[in-house]
């Protein structure tokens, strides 16, 4: 057997790296697709519940819970989408939900509303289109009529939060 060139990665290594090849992150909007395509609400909570994270938490009390009001005209925002492929050159809704404390009425009132604006449109120009769109039915209150059974009543119960969207 030939004695392997320390200079190269080893070969288990290598192996390694071919099977999570291209695995990145998953987009938001594809966790969202598969609650809309499980079956049955327990499927539905059960993917919920494996995808949790703050972020995905943070997108959903911003979707469902009605003291938040955004300070973004209602509709679709003229931007224009970004054609990047899925887990290449765009920003993730799970990381820009960060910043998502500007677009509500009482989260960043040093921004003028045509600033929050612009702001919002470069976030949307950022997020694969996927993503974008997710973000605009949260905006706009139509999450749960894009992707059925997503509802606020399902988030509560998966996250055992009362009408205030909070754990007792």
């Amino acid at each position: 057997m030939a004695e392997q060139n320390p200079n190269l990665i080893p070969r288990k290594a290598m192996e390694a790296m071919a099977t999570t090849a291209g695995a990145g992150r998953e987009l938001i909007s594809e966790i969202f697709t598969k609650i809309n395509n499980a079956k049955d609400k327990p499927k539905k909570v059960e993917v919920l519940k494996r995808y949790d994270t703050k972020a995905m938490r943070m997108l959903l009390k911003a979707a469902f819970d009605p003291k938040i009001e955004w300070d973004i005209p209602e509709g679709i925002p003229p931007y224009i989408e970004n054609e990047a492929p899925a887990g290449t050159e765009h920003t993730y809704l799970e990381i820009e939900s960060r910043r998502l404390y500007n677009f509500v009425k009482g989260g960043n009132d040093q921004l003028n509303k045509i600033r929050k604006e612009t702001l919002f449109i470069q976030m949307l120009e950022g997020l694969h289109a996927s993503e974008a769109k997710v973000l605009i039915d949260i905006k706009n209150g139509t999450l749960n009529k894009t992707y059925k059974g997503l509802t606020s009543d399902m988030v509560k119960e998966t996250f055992g939060w009362n009408d205030q969207f909070v754990k007792p």
